[in-house]
């Protein structure tokens, strides 16, 4: 190549086309030209690969060359797509952590919740189960003539592992021809008689000529305590364990007819307030031979 065209290229990013003595194939060097010694036969070239020199008698042909951007810059552009698809990630990833917490957070305050009303919804059902009064026996009191029965005395206890069962919050049932719901009147609870009387003789209080059977009424029933120890139904109307106690009913008051006739049958509940009631279904003999009757 004569001078003057090498020299024109000086400074100019070139493709070079070289091809070595013995070998088939062509070589392209892409890079600037950065200087031509004629004279020991060289050019200088400042390629991707670095500053190199090429001889002048290998160069088949030569022109200048449209300069792209650098791999580096194309490496780079990668490298940040991929920072910003790691970062999309990280806040995926962070997202699920959160939502797995307060999922976690939402099911622990759950069972706990669930724990508690489990535990207060047993200890009701042990409470309903387990508490509850119970009716021993039913006797009758008649008129002087024997020929109705004017009082009713149902003999009560609470039941085996019950707690205190509280007499003024009970609710006491009578069932003849109508239902008639009664309650205890507190001024009516007394310690039954020690004098050798009958327990329907049981005053009101000590000394007084009023008895506990004449004081009730179509609302109200009486207390008379017949095994209290610590006087328990007496200062507060509970019934604890092992304690009896006779609920006096004034059937004169309550039924129709003045009260329960031979061969008639009545019943009734007695219901505690938190617990199992107690039940009964009593009938009344042919003939009242004695005052107080045995009902069955």
């Amino acid at each position: 190549m004569e001078k003057k065209y090498m020299e024109r290229l000086i400074g100019k990013y070139c493709k070079i086309v070289t091809k070595e003595p013995g070998d088939d194939r062509a070589s392209v060097v892409i890079g600037t030209l950065e200087d031509v010694d004629y004279k020991d036969g060289f050019i200088l070239i400042d390629s991707d690969q670095g500053l190199g020199c090429l001889r002048i008698n290998t160069i088949i042909a030569i022109k200048p060359a449209q300069k792209h951007k650098k791999r580096t810059d194309r490496k780079l552009i990668t490298k940040d797509n991929k920072a910003m698809v790691g970062i999309g990630t990280l806040i995926v990833f962070i997202a699920m952590v959160l939502i797995a917490a307060v999922a976690a957070s939402v099911l622990i305050n759950t069972s706990e919740t669930l724990q508690s009303r489990a535990k207060t919804v047993g200890t009701s059902t042990i409470r309903e189960v387990s508490a509850g009064v119970a009716i021993e026996q039913v006797t009758g009191y008649t008129n002087p003539g024997k020929s109705i029965i004017q009082y009713l005395a149902l003999q009560v206890r609470s039941r085996a592992g019950s707690k205190d069962i509280d007499l003024g919050l009970c609710t006491l049932s009578v069932l003849y021809e109508n239902l008639s719901i009664l309650k205890l009147n507190e001024s009516l609870v007394q310690n039954v008689n020690v004098d050798g009387k009958s327990v329907f003789y049981t005053p009101i209080e000590s000394g007084s000529p009023y008895t506990i059977v004449e004081n009730t009424s179509q609302l109200y029933f009486g207390v008379i305590a017949i095994h209290d120890p610590d006087n328990s139904i007496i200062t507060t109307h509970g019934m604890n364990s092992g304690d009896r106690a006779l609920l006096i009913i004034n059937l004169t008051a309550v039924l129709d007819y003045g009260g329960l006739e031979p061969r008639k049958s009545v019943s009734g509940t007695l219901s505690p307030e938190i617990g199992i009631k107690a039940e009964y279904d009593v009938t009344a003999p042919s003939v009242f031979s004695m005052r107080i009757v045995k009902l069955d």
